[in-house]
């Protein structure tokens, strides 16, 4: 048995072992943090545990076909006051990442880590770490086999958005023939994949639009060009009636336009708390850029969250990446 298969394995026997359990995924959760979330919702109900499934903040609601969606719980709007000692963290880099929920954590708490980021830095008291893997939901359903678990339709659908959706729709470098195949099983299941990429990848909010209409006046290219950014105030958000969510993806924008090998997304969903998201094409390693900055993600998507006032943000992201691409900001 390689490592892999035996941290699998530890894996599945956290989940048979305890008995109640604290779900949790990262801040800002996507397709694969919210779909593996669920994912391990429906294991720990078919293995007869109890659990409270949570965020930091709002999931957003074009996930809210998924089984268990209703069950997710709000930190910030829904305070929860019971603490837990059995813990499962999904998809998140590093601690830092799990954000408040951390409060929830009883004293001494067992925490199985699942993630594939490579920049994650093994926080958990059990450590299932791939970044070879596509998505955290490629691993969750090799633990799903070692625990025994049935796979049915509602499991299917959960595991194939986070595919889906940290692939980019399968058309990232990260779609390996294996999880291909693991999606044509999925399918077997009853997955409906036009239904899924209709949700997941292609319906937007009019609110969306709004913000994308505001953030293309700021679209700029910096460092020869190399670089293009965007970026979307508080004031932004207020003035068109937007929430966080509604700024997803407007990073790609910037990354997509011919020449450019990194774009930047600045958003300041509060005041004074920005977002800053990254996408490169093939010259710069952003997983570093990210690190460096108190973040973390892949090579090619990464991003960080930076207090202060957004000028001194940009500056910031700026001075590291004027040594990632080898020019500078004003050049």
């Amino acid at each position: 048995m390689n490592p892999n298969q035996m941290a699998v394995q530890e894996a599945a026997r956290f989940m048979q072992e305890h008995d109640r359990f604290l779900v949790l995924s990262h801040v800002s959760p996507d397709g694969d943090a919210t779909g593996s979330a669920l994912g391990v919702v429906l294991m720990l109900e078919q293995l007869g545990k109890e659990y409270v499934v949570v965020n930091e903040g709002e999931t957003p609601s074009k996930f809210n076909f998924l089984p268990r969606f209703d069950r997710l719980y709000n930190q910030r709007k829904q305070p929860l006051n019971e603490t837990f000692g059995a813990v499962i963290a999904v998809d998140c880099a590093d601690e830092s990442r799990m954000g408040d929920v951390r409060s929830l954590f009883a004293s001494g708490a067992a925490l199985l880590n699942i993630d594939h980021h490579p920049t994650n830095d093994h926080f958990g008291t059990v450590n299932l770490v791939r970044p070879d893997a596509a998505a955290t939901a490629e691993i969750l359903f090799d633990v799903a086999e070692a625990a025994g678990v049935s796979f049915n339709e509602e499991l299917a659908l959960c595991i194939y958005t986070g595919l889906l959706t940290d692939t980019g729709g399968f058309r990232y470098s990260n779609t390996s023939p294996r999880v291909m195949e693991i999606a044509a099983r999925l399918l077997g299941y009853g997955v409906k994949p036009g239904d899924v990429a209709e949700r997941c990848l292609e319906e937007i909010t009019f609110a969306h639009v709004k913000v994308l209409r505001r953030a293309l006046q700021t679209l700029q290219l910096s460092h020869q060009n190399l670089v293009a950014s965007i970026t979307v105030s508080a004031a932004d958000f207020a003035e068109v009636g937007a929430e966080r969510e509604d700024a997803g993806g407007l990073v790609n924008y910037c990354r997509n336009i011919e020449g450019v090998e990194v774009g930047v997304s600045f958003v300041e969903a509060e005041p004074g708390v920005i977002k800053v998201s990254m996408r490169a094409r093939d010259r710069v390693d952003v997983a570093v850029i990210a690190k460096q900055l108190g973040g973390g993600g892949h090579a090619k998507a990464a991003g960080c969250t930076i207090k202060g006032p957004l000028s001194e943000v940009q500056q910031k992201v700026w001075t590291v990446l004027d040594d990632a691409v080898g020019v500078k900001f004003n050049e």
